[in-house]
Order: C-alpha cells, then structure tokens, then sequence
C-alpha cells in the first residue's frame, strides 16, 4: 500500500513587498536582487497574524479538494522553524483551529527540508496502514527571524504555508513512490539562528547582537546546496530505476533561481518542467514545497501517471528528494 495526495492547498499574506520596497531599507536594487536570487516580490505576514493563520487556510484549501472533513484528519505534521509559540507545536495549534479532536499532531523541524521531512514520516503512518487521513503541512513566516538591515538575508525570505492531504492506495502506479533524506550538522554554522534557543536564551544583549535572527553565508549555501541536491535526486531516481528523462516535472524548494538553475543542469532536466514562483513569494522555508505544488496542480499541470520529481534543501543542513507518481 501506498500514501496518495488527494488535496493540496496553500496560502500567502496579502501584504507584497517588492525589491523597489527594499532599495528604501538597505543598500541594494531591484537588478541586483533579481539576477542573484530570481526574486522580485514577497509576502509578509500581517501585524498580529501568526504562521498558524496562514497554516489553517492552506489546510482548509487542502481537504476541501480532499472532500475530507478536517474533524476525520488523524494525523498533523507540521514542517516548520517559526511555530506561534517555542511550544506547543504548530501543529497542536492547528488541530485546534481546525476543530479536530482525533489527530496526533506534531511538528518536524527542518528549516526549508521541513516539509518533505513532514511528508517523508507522514508517508509511513499511511502506508503501513496506521492511518487513513493525514495533513501534512508547511508553514513558515521567516520575515519574524529576519534582520531587515542585513541585505545578504532579508532579500531572500518571504512567508506562506502549503498543505497536503494523504490517504493509502493500493494501486501501485499511484502515489509516493520513494522519498530520501539526509542531514550534516557539520554546516550549521553556514546557515542557522544563533540566538533564541537554549544554548544563547534571548537577552539584551542578543538582541543589541541581532543574533536572534537567521545568518547565512550564501556562497557556502549554495555549493552545498547544489552538490547535495543532485546527489539525493539521482539517488531516489535510481532507487526507482528511473533516469532525468523520466521525470515529467519537477517540484522544488523556491531558494534561490541559480541553485535550482544550476541543479536542474547537472541533471539534464529542462527548466520549463519545473513550475516556478520563487519572483512572486521569495523563499518560504518549508512552505514552498507544498505551496509550488499547489500551484501546479490547480494550474492542470499534473496527469494520472506523471512521475514528479520533489527536493528541498535547508539550514541543518537536512535536505531531501522524492519521486510521486500521480
């Protein structure tokens, strides 16, 4: 038996702030953002809004195209590095929401990974039978964790949330095929949140430090990011005995345009199979996944039978990549 999506859904704030908005914050310009990063516009959460209320409406998208009533939902999996509270869980949070009393809920945290991670553990609890409904989900709001006088970060991010319903199938053309992931601590200096958690508590003086708010080093970043995202998706490629030229199209984290230009390259898979709208949301952390498949599949994009190809890579660094048949 195997997980299948049956529903996706996302949403994003209202609030748009272009690269134009930007140049009267921090010394960079429009054509500088967009030949680096591809991104010309993102979306920032409302004052008083939290990543919960962007989570609940992408979740209601998801199982109204499910026909699921979200009190039969059984299992919530969050991916996400910005839950309303240090705890409980984001996920805890939306069961309540969403007026559920039978789901485990939990959360998965795995920076921009997060969601495959969370689709990764919800594929097990459905195909071994354990559960018949799950909701897995991809919330972030990175613009709360973001220092507005860094223009090397805060170009980059953006907010939103993607969710997906999945439920077992026993047809063996359809559904999750496989899904690989991997980790390396060895790079947590490269891209993490220094401050805020239990090894530098929130203070003065990491708040005059501003080391509450996510680093990078994006050169790093994106040498790793590319090496290790074409490793894993051949690797789950050939664990399926598929090549590049099987896949019918690609659904990748929005990080950055030259990683996935560059990764989609190495692998021979033509850009225009993988759907893009990293120019109009930025980098929504673990959202993207499931907010760019979303997309695509209300755009008609996806047949029964379509060999689609999924990868993610964030801070950790954890990443991973997956192959689900339609």
């Amino acid at each position: 038996m195997r997980s299948q999506i049956v529903g996706t859904g996302s949403y994003a704030p209202e609030k748009v702030v272009t690269n134009a908005d930007l140049e009267k914050i921090v010394d960079t310009n429009d054509q500088w953002i967009v030949e680096r990063t591809g991104i010309r516009e993102r979306r920032v959460i409302a004052e008083g809004e939290a990543t919960s209320d962007l989570a609940v409406r992408a979740c209601q998208r998801a199982l109204e195209q499910a026909k699921l009533d979200p009190k039969d939902v059984e299992a919530i999996i969050v991916g996400t590095v910005t839950s309303d509270y240090p705890f409980p869980s984001l996920a805890t949070v939306l069961q309540g929401k969403l007026g559920n009393k039978k789901a485990f809920a939990f959360d998965v945290s795995a920076a921009c990974a997060g969601s495959i991670y969370a689709m990764a553990v919800g594929d097990r609890f459905v195909s071994s039978g354990a559960v018949k409904n799950a909701l897995i989900v991809g919330a972030d709001a990175l613009t709360r964790i973001c220092d507005w006088t860094d223009r090397n970060t805060c170009i980059l991010f953006g907010d939103g949330a993607g969710a997906m319903v999945l439920r077992p199938t026993s047809d063996a053309r359809r559904g999750i095929a496989n899904i690989r992931l991997h980790a390396d601590g060895s790079y947590v200096p490269i891209l993490f949140q220094p401050g805020g958690g239990s090894k530098d508590p929130i203070s003065e003086r990491v708040v005059r430090e501003k080391s509450h708010f996510i680093k990078m080093k994006g050169q790093e970043v994106f040498k790793v990011a590319v090496r290790s995202l074409e490793e894993t998706c051949r690797e789950v490629l050939e664990a399926e005995k598929l090549t590049p030229g099987d896949v019918t199209y690609v659904i990748a984290h929005q990080a950055n345009k030259r990683i996935l230009d560059a990764t989609l390259s190495r692998l021979g898979i033509p850009a225009q199979k993988c759907w893009m709208n990293l120019e109009r949301y930025g980098n929504t952390s673990a959202a993207s996944v499931p907010m760019t498949l979303d997309e695509a599949n209300r755009a008609g994009w996806f047949k029964p039978g379509d060999t689609i190809l999924v990868m993610a890579i964030g801070g950790g660094l954890a990443w991973g990549a997956g192959i689900i048949r339609w």
